[in-house]
């Protein structure tokens, strides 16, 4: 079974398609997964593989570990584009996301005040009064929204929480008064025997009409480009995106195609 990917609390730096080069501040354990979503293409495997016996790292571990890596980055003269919250889970899950990235921003501007901050989030906290003002602080807040169609959203993220809808989602994000990037995964495939696919015509048109009321900063949509827990799933190549990334385009948008 594919399992985590990340075995400590600050990983890299590694080569982001979307972001440059990238340190990593996984804020869910290092042995396990835990997630508001379930994805069916989620790199770090499906949440069954469980949350592991580390539990989450405490703030000041995460302070330590990110400071001596920044220290040890500096030191060797080496380049850095972005810190950014990812790993084995939703980070904003985690109950001192917002004194965490308080602490991130000070490092970054002591260490490397050039870098960016950014925060790879599913969406479902977005309605959090902390979350939203964690958010806010950083200079990229990067929010999922795979589908505004309930059942393709429920097929491909599979929420924890069946309240988890395109429609709450989308509410919350239209809170941030467009200071987010929208993140989209284009995917077809098959999983448990049911089909599914968000680059039809009718995905795209719910997608912009949930973009003009979000109106975000811009608008990232990318296609799988690692293992995914479900075998059944085909990658949308650069040709597809590249058109799709168009009719977004057109809409009125600022998109960013990562095939």
């Amino acid at each position: 079974m594919q399992t985590v990917l990340f075995h400590s609390t600050i990983f890299g730096p590694i080569h982001s398609r979307r972001l440059g080069v990238s340190l990593g501040v996984n804020l869910m354990p290092n042995d396990g997964k835990i997630c508001s979503f379930d994805c069916v293409y989620c790199e770090a495997g499906y949440n069954a593989q469980g949350p592991g016996k580390d539990g989450v790292p405490t703030r000041e571990a995460v302070k330590k570990g990110l400071k001596k890596k920044l220290e040890e980055m500096k030191a060797e003269g080496s380049k850095l584009d972005v810190i950014t919250f990812s790993g084995n889970g939703e980070p904003t899950i985690h109950p001192h996301f917002k004194e965490i990235v308080a602490d991130v921003m000070r490092l970054r501007d002591t260490y490397y005040p050039e870098a960016k901050v950014s925060v790879l989030s599913n969406s479902t906290m977005a309605g959090k009064p902390s979350v939203v003002e964690a958010l806010l602080k950083v200079d990229n807040n990067i929010l999922k929204l795979d589908s505004a169609l309930p059942a393709t959203m429920r097929a491909i993220n599979q929420p924890v929480s069946s309240g988890a809808l395109p429609e709450g989602i989308i509410n919350d994000l239209k809170a941030f008064a467009g200071q987010c990037i929208i993140q989209t995964m284009m995917l077809r495939g098959e999983h448990n025997g049911v089909k599914i696919d968000n680059t039809t015509d009718h995905e795209i048109d719910a997608l912009i009409e949930a973009y003009k009321e979000i109106q975000p900063r811009s608008v990232m949509i990318y296609s799988i480009d690692r293992k995914t827990p479900e075998e059944h799933l085909e990658k949308v190549e650069k040709e597809e995106l590249e058109r799709i990334g168009a009719r977004i385009k057109a809409a009125g948008f600022d998109v960013q195609v990562n095939a």
